[in-house]
């Protein structure tokens, strides 16, 4: 690899960046042509990605684009980079490559970059996040990988990806149910409406079962979460409490979007109040406990 380095397109100059090396289509396109030229590299140079945050390849998908490719062959350039030996690394295109080789196509048209490991592993987060084939969990730990590894907001992900920020809030919600209910909305047995259903609930695992077992909706599944009406005949006198004004019910949205927990704030005028955060799992705790940690430590600098 030459000693001379390409601009970096990396974190200094954000998600637009990357989000213009995967969005490349052809050199028909003169204002995104790349750095290099094109060329073509035989398929068995092409090296997949150790570190690609993307597992599963489903085969019927493969099957599909590979008949695609013997039509209209490879549109969309790999992008790549150079490794030691001749060989390129897949950055973002591992799935085109894999079709390819089932339509038995011997080289494929690439974009060279020069990229940092770190680079890589976003572009390539990046690239999975597009997919229209992505379930609800894997776009989701797509989206905490950003934030957690590369210190991205909601906001700016939303901003560079072109989501909604409450979209990005729902979903990251999700990751707080026990993995059991994640297996289901990663095979499809529930939706994410039925799973934002349950994130608040004691027994989400039980309740899932529930769910699928009788094929109920997500309205029902709502009602199913809040579980069965307190009974009328005995039920005890309650002590009216005052409803929360809108400013305090918007504060708490934004902080449960904030964090991906649900957040409860009791406020009681000049006496003060209290805040309380949900959290479903030890590892959402220790989440929580490194945030505040992070920010006290920002405080002292």
């Amino acid at each position: 690899m030459s000693e001379k380095k390409i601009e970096r397109r990396g974190l200094g100059r954000g998600l637009s960046a990357l989000m213009a090396d995967v969005n490349i289509t052809t050199a028909e396109s003169p204002r995104e042509a790349p750095r290099r030229a094109d060329q073509r590299v035989p398929v068995e140079k092409l090296v997949p990605n150790p570190n690609q945050p993307r597992r599963d390849f489903p085969k019927e998908a493969l099957e599909e684009l590979a008949a695609s490719i013997r039509e209209k062959g490879v549109i969309q350039p790999l992008i790549v980079r150079e490794r030691p030996g001749g060989t390129f690394e897949i950055v973002a295109g591992e799935r085109r490559w894999r079709a390819a080789q089932l339509a038995r196509v011997h080289d494929l048209p690439v974009v060279v970059r020069d990229l940092d490991d770190t680079e890589v592993l976003e572009v390539a987060i990046i690239e999975n996040i597009q997919r229209a084939d992505l379930n609800p969990v894997e776009e989701a730990m797509a989206y905490r990988q950003l934030m957690d590894r590369f210190g991205h907001t909601q906001e700016k992900i939303a901003e560079g990806l072109s989501k909604s920020r409450s979209h990005i809030a729902n979903l990251l919600r999700l990751l707080n149910l026990p993995e059991p209910v994640l297996d289901h909305l990663r095979e499809g047995r529930l939706t994410a409406g039925h799973a934002r259903a349950l994130i608040t609930t004691d027994n989400p695992t039980e309740l899932a079962a529930q769910v699928i077992a009788r094929g109920l909706s997500v309205r029902e599944t709502e009602h199913l979460a809040k579980g069965p009406a307190a009974p009328t005949q005995a039920a005890p006198r309650r002590v009216s409490t005052p409803e929360k004004d809108a400013d305090t019910r918007v504060l708490e949205q934004d902080l449960s979007a904030t964090i991906g927990m649900k957040v409860q704030i009791d406020h009681k005028g000049e006496q003060g109040g209290s805040l309380s955060i949900v959290y479903c799992t030890l590892d959402d705790l220790d989440e929580l406990c490194r945030a505040l940690s992070a920010m006290r430590s920002a405080e002292t600098r």
